[in-house]
């Protein structure tokens, strides 16, 4: 049976941990007509929920087969990046000893390999060997802490992070760890499978689609009304939901990240799950909420993990300097503050008078 997403309000919930609402795919803002009505698959992968919502332009691929062609693509890609699964291709690099080469996937190298150029762009703020710090903190796979770890501990794992001592050889896909460190890749792994599901919907004919994995979006073409899919980015509130902006997009990606959804507190503290990999704790900042556009959602979500650890005024200079389109939101006070690249201007809506 065909599992059905209900996406009036699809969330968010990977490694970057925004929150995105998709408003097109149910309601499509019930006053206009639908000239073509959506088809909805979803189901369960990484730890959180994938959505399909797609325009049946022809009946050569059906919906069953599109539901099982992504499933078994799904549980390809989590097989290779998960650090959930003790036999995944992540985990066995992560266990193998220093100085050794490791053979890997073209799907496993392609995504390191865009980390290590995020890395670099963000001046050492986004860095995939920060596993153990993760871990440590409690957003890995081992048990939720209920203290924050000592400053000991989070010095001595520091020592391992540092993407430099990650060797790459194109030529044969060869990957050689030269210290001792855990690599995590969630901060893009949802973003790279949901350019995977795309381009493979692509290839089975279907060109209207919303692709979305854990918030996680692309989208191609035209929604059932036969205008730009609608997606809202959410205000960053804990207790409550509301819409801070409503995009008109088609044919890009979007991820957000943001630090109030996924955190621990501890005596009226609150501990984010983004790790500042140059030194080994939360971030703590006013940059509550970052949303970046971009032609691969891998790219969207690396990019949004980077800049929230860089914090507002870093991040907007970074994201400028590397020509993103991407919004940020501010809690200052009581208050949220908003702003946007300049290329970001292009997604907003018009001003009302």
């Amino acid at each position: 049976m065909i599992s059905v997403v209900k996406p009036a309000f699809v969330t968010l919930q990977s490694h970057s941990r925004g929150w995105l609402f998709c408003l097109a795919a149910l309601f499509l803002l019930g006053s206009c007509v639908r000239q073509a009505p959506p088809v909805q698959l979803g189901g369960d992968i990484m730890g959180t929920t994938w959505g399909v919502t797609y325009i049946e332009e022809s009946s050569e691929v059906s919906p069953r087969q599109l539901q099982d062609g992504i499933e078994v693509l799904l549980a390809e890609v989590n097989s290779s990046m998960s650090t959930y699964q003790a036999d995944s291709e992540i985990s066995e690099f992560n266990a193998i000893e220093t100085q050794t080469w490791f053979s890997s996937s073209a799907e496993f190298f392609a995504v390191l390999k865009a980390a290590l150029d995020v890395g670099q762009k963000s001046n050492g703020a986004y860095d995939v060997t920060v596993g153990a710090l993760v871990d440590l903190w409690g957003f890995g796979p081992g048990d939720i802490i209920e203290a924050p770890p000592e400053h000991d501990e989070i010095a001595q794992l520091l020592l391992r992070v540092g993407q430099a001592n990650l060797r790459l050889e194109d030529q044969n896909r060869s990957i050689l760890k030269q210290r001792d460190f855990s690599v995590d890749v969630s901060s893009l792994a949802k973003g790279y499978a949901v350019d995977r599901v795309a381009e493979w919907l692509s290839a089975q004919g279907v060109r209207r689609y919303m692709v979305e994995i854990g918030g996680e979006m692309r989208l191609s073409g035209l929604s059932g009304r036969g205008d730009p899919w609608r997606i809202a980015i959410e205000q960053p509130m804990i207790a409550e939901r509301a819409v801070a902006v409503t995009l008109s997009l088609t044919d890009v990606a979007i991820a957000t990240s943001g630090d109030y959804r996924n955190y621990f507190e501890v005596d009226g503290r609150r501990y984010s799950h983004s790790i500042d990999p140059r030194t080994g704790y939360p971030v703590r900042h006013d940059l509550v909420s970052v949303t970046v556009m971009h032609q691969s959602c891998m790219m969207a979500d690396a990019w949004a993990t980077a800049l929230t650890v860089l914090g507002a005024e870093e991040a907007m200079m970074v994201a400028q300097a590397q020509g993103l389109a991407v919004y940020f939101i501010q809690r200052l006070g009581d208050e949220f503050v908003h702003s946007q690249t300049s290329l970001f201007a292009a997604y907003l809506p018009p001003p009302e008078f």
